[in-house]
């Protein structure tokens, strides 16, 4: 894992780069992305690129980590609605070129969702967040490494990070369908990105930690393409040697 330790806005700006970098490559490349709070400035940055005539996204297949059990596409918590008011819908991708799980029509994410990507030539860019407990997508501790997009029983941890995006606590889904962490790690090259003090923790486990399913973001020291990003704060617990 290569660690870049960095401000908010220059982790943007770099990760923004390395996708308009893939994109100009290779037009038709296939992204994974993420959603939450943490890579809304490279969505941001990524929109900027776009207004500037840097990238074109027309020819750019998505696939999404994970959505939320029981919410329909149209419902503004869902992540599909949150994908598209963050970026889908200001740039020129071609909507019937992006794929998230289907909240509702479990069975038919849960049955095709690995073959879709696969057959779409696998994820070439992976952008992935961390949670407080180790989390990657909505694979709660003890996750199986082996395992593909499957249903998840949120852990009261993941709930109340969430809670935020919701007027309160009570209206955050109990249960999400994700990537399973097989899925993830077949992607050709992953970024990590993590912003902020609360995810110092994490950051120091993942770094320090054996590579163990309590802890799923440590199965990452496995994959030979894996960049992690994170601000001071986050990595206030690394020593210095590991920056």
């Amino acid at each position: 894992m290569k660690l870049f330790v960095l401000k908010e806005k220059d982790i943007n700006e770099k990760v923004a780069n390395e996708i308009v970098s893939l994109v100009n490559e290779k037009p038709s490349c296939v992204l994974g992305l993420a959603t939450g709070s943490t890579p809304l400035g490279v969505y941001k940055a990524l929109i900027q690129k776009y207004a500037n005539n840097e990238v074109s996204f027309k020819n750019v297949h998505t696939y999404n980590l994970d959505e939320y059990v029981g919410l329909s596409l149209n419902d503004k918590q869902s992540y599909h609605y949150y994908m598209k008011k963050v970026l889908f819908d200001h740039i020129d991708i071609d909507l019937n070129n992006t794929h998230v799980p289907n909240g509702v029509d479990v069975d038919k994410s849960l049955k095709g969702y690995d073959e879709e990507i696969k057959n779409a030539g696998g994820i070439d860019l992976q952008i992935l967040g961390i949670g407080s407990n180790g989390h990657i997508a909505f694979n709660e501790p003890g996750t199986s490494f082996s395992s593909l997009t499957h249903i998840v029983n949120l852990n009261k941890s993941t709930i109340e990070d969430n809670s935020r995006f919701f007027t309160s606590i009570d209206e955050v889904p109990k249960q999400a369908i994700t990537m399973g962490i097989s899925s993830i790690m077949n992607a050709k090259k992953i970024i990590l990105i993590a912003l902020g003090e609360h995810k110092a923790e994490a950051i120091k486990r993942l770094f320090q930690d054996s590579i163990r399913e309590d802890f799923p973001a440590s199965i990452l020291k496995t994959h030979p393409n894996v960049e992690i990003y994170c601000d001071a704060l986050a990595a206030k617990y690394l020593k210095q040697e590991v920056k």
